[in-house]
């Protein structure tokens, strides 16, 4: 695999209160928006320069108008391709995610416990940083799992943290992780070869263009931390692909609970166990009997 090596993006700044900061991340990720960063004051999100035009940012002005009843003030600035590793792991430091899991960041100092994992990630302003809800219910819902015999495949791989931990709590088969944007792609490649772990396969691939000619090597689970408007159109394709397979997903907020709900009835799945964390949930999910 050979993304591309440019990555100028798209700074969108927007000056909220930090209460705010988990439901903004929600609805611009269903604009496709994957790369924030929070301080005290704004929530920064980045998206490439080639998927900035006025449509977009008239879409997203609509949504943020039809949830809370106006827009905020935000800035559009231009960020040319550079280290920006740098400045983003300034901000980072390690993440508990359970008594089993510590993620750190390259070349941090950390602290660990007895028998806890450790998975070194070296983020590109991505989620899997172990920050986000959403990767940390999708790791603490792994851990309850066997998956030493499974073939899993990891949608919208990000960091590559899923893939890796996967790998680290005993899986033996090979893994298939992609990811649509070249730069999270990149950035897993790194990862994988960071953790010194094997049989990782990381593609750029696009999860709804492509999945079903990949599903159809077989798999017996699904990793997707995506956001609800993909899990809306790539259920449907995985319950048709892979029957059998269960799938162990996020990216849903508490509030979308009824629809994830209608759309596992709707498409004869049935709801294993869900777990909960601030404003998000993680369901794993299998066909019904």
């Amino acid at each position: 695999m050979q993304p591309p090596k440019t990555h100028n993006h798209i700074e969108l700044a927007f000056e909220i209160d930090s209460d705010l900061y988990e439901i903004y991340i929600a609805l611009l990720s269903q604009e496709g928006i994957e790369y924030f960063l929070e301080d005290d004051r704004k929530l920064m999100a980045y998206l490439p320069e080639s998927e900035w035009n006025a449509a977009k940012e008239e879409s997203i002005k609509t949504l943020l108008q039809e949830t809370f009843g106006s827009v905020p003030h935000f800035t559009a600035s231009f960020m040319a391709d550079r280290n920006w590793n740098a400045e983003w792991e300034a901000h980072l430091q390690p993440v508990e995610i359970s008594d089993r899991f510590l993620i750190i960041q390259h070349q941090k100092e950390y602290a660990v416990k007895p028998g806890q994992i450790v998975i070194a990630i070296n983020p590109k302003m991505s989620f899997g940083t172990g920050y986000h809800a959403t990767t940390r219910l999708m790791m603490r819902q792994m851990e309850e799992l066997d998956l030493g015999d499974k073939k899993i495949m990891d949608i919208g791989t990000g960091t590559g943290v899923l893939a890796i931990a996967a790998r680290k709590l005993g899986n033996k088969n090979p893994i298939l992780a992609f990811d649509n944007n070249a730069w999270a792609a990149e950035n897993a490649v790194e990862n994988v070869a960071e953790n010194d772990v094997s049989d990782i396969r990381v593609e750029l691939l696009d999860a709804e263009e492509e999945l079903a000619a990949n599903l159809e090597e077989g798999y017996d689970l699904i990793l997707a931390n995506i956001n609800k408007n993909v899990l809306d159109r790539i259920l449907p394709v995985i319950r048709r692909h892979a029957p059998k397979a269960q799938v162990l997903l996020s990216g849903v907020l508490v509030y979308d609970e009824p629809w994830l709900k209608k759309l596992l009835k709707r498409i004869d799945y049935t709801n294993v166990k869900t777990i909960y964390e601030d404003e998000w949930l993680s369901a794993l999910i299998e066909p019904a009997k």
